[in-house]
């Protein structure tokens, strides 16, 4: 009994040693006060493959997660006392005015309702990448395939916000 709970003991030590060393470089944006996030852009044509009847009803839940989404993200701690602007749909990236881009890339919500995305912090006026979390799976549990989705990108807003150095 003693040998199994220390063996559980140490794995649980190794998987959190391997998920700090995973975690991403905080980033410094306290200088950059006008924020631009962009769309999860999550392909409405896989509808067929997630058991949607229709694209414009698997483009509803897609655009509802991300109006959820980027609320949440301005609203958090990262982005306390910033002007935030969101995309509106997936094909907006208009970014004029805005000092950092919040862009996401490599996204795929898969029929395992698993969502995979990758996060990049930009800096318009160098154009330069200044941060990002790497390609990673998001796995919601216990949850409908919109429910999913939405707390998938919870997920992914708890990452930013340690990337921005806020998070828990």
């Amino acid at each position: 009994m003693k040998r199994t709970l220390v063996v559980a003991l140490l794995m649980v030590a190794m998987s959190a040693s391997l998920s700090a060393a995973k975690k991403p470089t905080p980033v410094d944006i306290k200088n950059m006060n006008k924020v631009f996030i962009g769309w999860v852009d999550v392909n409405p044509e896989d509808y067929h493959k997630l058991g949607y009847g229709s694209k414009e009803e698997w483009a509803g839940v897609i655009n509802n997660a991300n109006v959820n989404f980027q609320k949440e993200l301005a609203a958090s701690s990262a982005f306390a006392g910033k002007t935030v602007t969101s995309a509106k749909n997936r094909t907006d990236q208009n970014t004029a005015g805005n000092e950092l881009y919040v862009k996401f890339s490599d996204v795929e919500f898969d029929h395992k309702y698993r969502l995979h995305a990758a996060v990049h912090f930009i800096d318009l006026k160098s154009n330069a990448e200044i941060g990002s979390v790497p390609l990673e799976s998001y796995v919601g549990h216990l949850c409908t395939l919109s429910g999913c989705l939405d707390k998938e990108l919870g997920e992914v807003n708890r990452k930013i916000q340690e990337l921005a150095g806020t998070g828990k």
